[in-house]
C-alpha cells in the first residue's frame, strides 16, 4: 500500500484543507504515515500570512531534496497559500517538486498522482463552493465546516485576498446537509470556517444560517472563525445571545488601538467603532470570551500609536490575543508604505503587548476559580495519560482527572480548582 505524509502550516482553514487532501488520498488507497521518509507522496500545505511561516516552509522543503535524490519515485507536492502565491516559481526554487496545487484546486490532487511531469494548478475554480471532496476527519467529536471561501476586504497588510481569491459562499442547503451528516456520525461540535464569516451570503445571511444549524439534532456546540469587526451586526450579537448551541466566544481581530493605524490598514472601522461593538457584545452576552489579533510595528506607527494599543488592551481586557510583528508581504499595499518601523522597535513593542496581555489573561482566568463550567471532553492532553482535556463554552482549555466512565464527546460539569494563564484545572462535580 502506498503511503502519504502531509505537513500543515497555518490556520484552521489550512488544517481543514489537509483533511480534504487526506480524504482524497485515502479514497485512492493510500495510507497515512507520520514519517515522511516512509511516504510515496509528501505534501506541504503552506501558509504565507507572515514571512516567518514562508521561511519555515522553504527550510523544510529544502530538507526533502536529499530524500528525493535517494528515492526519485517520491512525489513532492506544495499546496496552500504559498503555492497559490508563487505558482511556477516554486519549480524554479525547488525543481524536485512535482506539483503545485493552489487553494482552489485541491480536487485536482487525484489527477496529479499518476503524472510523471510537473503539474501546476493555480487557476480560479468557479465550482469551488459546489465541489464535494472526501474528508478525513481527525477528530471523532469536532469537525470543521467551510461555509465560505476567499476575502473581499483587502486589508493593506494581508495576502489572503490574493491567495484565497474573492468571497464565495456555499449554499445554506449544502452546509446544513453536511452538518446533519456529521451529527449522524457522532460529531458534537462544528466550527464554521471563513475568512470573514460575518459576510456570509447565500439565501440566508450568517445569523440566519446559525439559526438553521442550531436546529440540527445531535450537534451540541457551534463555533465560528473568523469575524471582521466592520460586519459584526446586532443580529449576530443577538444570535450568540439567544441560540443555545452557539458558544459564548468570538475571535474579533482588532489589529491596532490607533484609529490612524486602522485607517492605514484599511480596516474600515475606528477604535471607537470597535469598542462600541465590544460593549454591545458584553451587554447582551455578559460572560462572552473575546479574543483578538494585534500587529506590532505597522508602517508609520509612532510611539503614541503603540501606547494607544496598550491602552486598548487595558480598556477592553481580551481573554487572549495572537500578537505578531508586522511582516512585509509581497504585493500588499503595506509592504510599499513609507515609515517602515525598525525591527528592534517592533520587537520591543511586541514584547510590551505580550506582557500586558499575559497579565490580563491570567487575572481573568483567576476569576474563574471556584466557578462551575461545562466542558466538552476532547481527549488526552499531551504527555498526560491520566488526565482528560476539554474546553469550556468560552473556549478555555480545561484539564481534569481521567475516569473510566468518561469518554471523548461527553459534556460534563466541572468545578474550576485552579486557573493558569493558558489552561484551567478542574474536578468533576
Amino acid at each position: 500500500m502506498k503511503k502519504y505524509h502531509i505537513t500543515t502550516f497555518g490556520c484552521q482553514m489550512n488544517f481543514h484543507d489537509s483533511e480534504k487532501m487526506a480524504g482524497i488520498l485515502d479514497a485512492e488507497g493510500y495510507q497515512e504515515t507520520a514519517n515522511p521518509i516512509d511516504a510515496d507522496i509528501i505534501i506541504f500545505n503552506t501558509c504565507s500570512i507572515r514571512q516567518k511561516a514562508e521561511q519555515k516552509f522553504f527550510s523544510q522543503l529544502g530538507k526533502i531534496k536529499s530524500l528525493k535524490k535517494k528515492r526519485p519515485s517520491i512525489k513532492i507536492a506544495v499546496a496552500g497559500c504559498i503555492a497559490q502565491h508563487y505558482g511556477s516559481k516554486i519549480f524554479e526554487k525547488a525543481p524536485y517538486v512535482d506539483f503545485v496545487l493552489g487553494t482552489q484546486n485541491l480536487h485536482l490532487l487525484k489527477d496529479f498522482l499518476n503524472k510523471d511531469f510537473y503539474g501546476l494548478a493555480i487557476d480560479e475554480n468557479p465550482s469551488l463552493t459546489d465541489t464535494d471532496l472526501p474528508i478525513k476527519r481527525y477528530s471523532p467529536i469536532i469537525a470543521y465546516v467551510n461555509i465560505m471561501y476567499g476575502c473581499n476586504n483587502f486589508c493593506s497588510y494581508c495576502v489572503v485576498p490574493y491567495t484565497r481569491g474573492p468571497e464565495k459562499s456555499r449554499t445554506h442547503t449544502s452546509i446544513i446537509n453536511e452538518v446533519k451528516e456529521l451529527a449522524s456520525r457522532g460529531i458534537k461540535e462544528v466550527i464554521l470556517l471563513g475568512q470573514n464569516v460575518n459576510s456570509y451570503r447565500s439565501e440566508l445571511n450568517f445569523p440566519q444560517l446559525l439559526v438553521k444549524i442550531n436546529e440540527v439534532k445531535g450537534i451540541e456546540r457551534i463555533r465560528f472563525i473568523t469575524s471582521h469587526p466592520k460586519d459584526l451586526s446586532d443580529e449576530l450579537i443577538l444570535a450568540i445571545k439567544d441560540l443555545d448551541k452557539v458558544c459564548e466566544h468570538i475571535h474579533l481581530p482588532l489589529q491596532s488601538g490607533s484609529s490612524k493605524i486602522l485607517r492605514l490598514m484599511n480596516r474600515e472601522y475606528t477604535y471607537y467603532d470597535y469598542l462600541s461593538k465590544i460593549q454591545k457584545l458584553r451587554k447582551e452576552v455578559p460572560d462572552i470570551a473575546i479574543t483578538s489579533d494585534i500587529i506590532a510595528g505597522f508602517p508609520q506607527e509612532t510611539e503614541e500609536d503603540h501606547l494607544q494599543t496598550i491602552r486598548a488592551l487595558k480598556e477592553i481586557e481580551f481573554d487572549g490575543i495572537f500578537s505578531f510583528k508586522f511582516s512585509k508581504r509581497e504585493g500588499t499595499v503595506a509592504s510599499q508604505m513609507s515609515g517602515q518601523v525598525d525591527e528592534e522597535v517592533k520587537s520591543r513593542r511586541l514584547y510590551e503587548i505580550i506582557e500586558i496581555q499575559n497579565e490580563i489573561t491570567e487575572r481573568k482566568n483567576k476569576k474563574l476559580e471556584g466557578t462551575y463550567q461545562e466542558i466538552l471532553l476532547e481527549g488526552l492532553p499531551k504527555k498526560e495519560i491520566e488526565k482528560f482535556m476539554g474546553r469550556t463554552r468560552t473556549n478555555k482549555i480545561c484539564i481534569i482527572p481521567k475516569k473510566d466512565d468518561l469518554k471523548e464527546g461527553d459534556v460534563v460539569k466541572i468545578l474550576i480548582t485552579k486557573a493558569n494563564r493558558h489552561s484551567l484545572l478542574g474536578s468533576i462535580v
